[in-house]
């Protein structure tokens, strides 16, 4: 028991003062669990490796998403902005098959809405006189008959609108009494309500008349029943708001530059994130320490590849074309930054150019390549990231495996030391008794 460094020199054997068991067996222990320390010094280890490896991967699969939506053939390069020089008189959208160009609208008169009103009656519930009224519009030529069933203007209003007659009809009161309001559901001539052979009483007067809109577009006139207008310029649409014959409206269409300018501005912020985590493991100081994965060959790989991937360039109609030359610029630390003003007047002369490098070429794309890269490195079943990951986890799970082991051995370990040093306890316990005996018989023989 020499080997196990306890000391029993403090104990007395002459004295029956005993040892102390559990501070042997503690010390003992303590000793045979050398190697679990160091098990978990690795596993503290492994665990910051997992946190940095866990937020690079995100920081790296952000950017993915930003390239991607750069390079997307249907994304923001694809998107179309439309706008009115007077959006006081009319609005305009486009979808990403409209053309770009500029217009020159001028708004005539808009499309209305037909409505009819009655003379008053006393109350909404005052009977009317039976009878027939035609109504046509924009559901045909309907033949309504007022009876018993419908002969108030509540139950009128009712039956009408629980028809398919194109005409939204209510009842409106006021100081002179309740009269019925005809509305047409359909704007412009298609809609334009008629009210004959009426015999019912009820006097209808017309209050509108339904017409089209009537506006020129680059100087050719047309119509529409509707306000809003889809039809002259494929996958745009003009909403008229108010007529104004002499006030030519300036409508323009093309690239909607300042969702392109913003995805850009989005792109670099998460590629400085990522360069800035990859930074942040190689700085070391004396007030700071390198961070868990500064010797990692991933992070290296990382950042050959990301440094690589903003070198880019193609050969557009203008030149040369890359970062730089778009108002992306490289920093000494390797982050990006945006020269807005240079980046919008790439994207107002070289939207082309531009958009090729992002997305297409003859050897590829920015997008592309930079999209190809990152995802070698976050492929769940082969990028380096990923497997960097799960060799951390396993590890750590082999580090646990062997952890728990040990502590099931030192359960029996302990045991069993406690047996053997509680009977040397109780043997040195009983050496006064053994000395005192041996005295008495030595004292008798003399």
């Amino acid at each position: 028991m020499g080997s196990s460094g306890i000391n029993l020199s403090q104990t007395s054997a002459t004295q029956g003062a005993g040892i102390d068991v559990t501070s042997i067996v503690d010390q003992i222990i303590f000793t045979e669990q050398a190697p679990e320390r160091i098990w978990q010094q690795q596993q503290l280890a492994l665990a910051a490796q997992t946190s940095s490896l866990n937020s690079l991967s995100s920081g790296v699969n952000a950017l993915k998403a930003k390239v991607l939506a750069l390079s997307d053939l249907t994304g923001v390069f694809s998107s179309q902005l439309a706008t009115s020089s007077l959006p006081g008189l009319a609005t305009v959208s486009a979808q990403s098959n409209a053309a770009a160009g500029v217009h020159t609208l001028v708004i005539d008169h808009l499309a209305t809405v037909s409505s009819y009103y009655t003379d008053p009656v006393t109350d909404s519930s005052t009977a009317l006189a039976h009878g027939t009224l035609t109504l046509s519009g924009g559901q045909g030529t309907n033949l309504i008959t007022i009876d018993s069933s419908n002969d108030t203007l509540d139950k009128l209003s009712t039956y009408i609108n629980a028809h398919n007659y194109g005409v939204k009809a209510s009842v409106i009161n006021d100081s002179s009494g309740a009269r019925l309001a005809l509305v047409s559901t359909t704007s412009g001539l298609p809609g334009d309500l008629g009210v004959t052979l009426n015999n019912t009483g009820l006097v209808f007067h017309k209050s509108a008349d339904g017409i089209n809109a009537g506006f020129s577009l680059d100087a050719v006139p047309l119509s529409s029943t509707t306000n809003t207008v889809s039809s002259p310029v494929p996958g745009v649409t003009l909403n008229l708001l108010a007529a104004s014959p002499d006030t030519p409206i300036t409508i323009s269409v093309g690239p909607d530059t300042a969702a392109i300018t913003q995805a850009i501005n989005d792109f670099v912020s998460a590629y400085n994130s990522v360069i800035g985590s990859v930074n942040s493991q190689f700085k070391a100081g004396a007030n700071s320490a390198a961070g868990p994965l500064a010797s990692n060959s991933v992070l290296r790989s990382l950042q050959g590849s990301l440094l690589s991937d903003v070198a880019f360039s193609i050969t557009g109609n203008n030149g040369v074309v890359n970062l730089a030359s778009i108002g992306i610029d490289l920093q000494n630390d390797g982050t990006l930054s945006v020269d807005n003003s240079k980046l919008s007047t790439a994207l107002s002369t070289q939207f082309n150019d531009v958009k090729t490098f992002f997305q297409s070429g003859v050897s590829g794309s920015f997008g592309d390549h930079f999209s190809s890269d990152l995802t070698a490195l976050t492929s769940p079943t082969s990028g380096a990231l990923s497997l960097n990951l799960a060799e951390n986890v396993a590890n750590q799970q082999n580090l646990a495996r062997q952890i728990n082991s040990l502590e099931d051995r030192l359960v029996d370990r302990r045991q069993f030391l406690i047996n053997q040093y509680s009977q040397v306890d109780a043997m040195l316990r009983q050496y006064p008794l053994i000395l005192a005996q041996i005295t008495g018989q030595l004292g008798s023989l003399k």
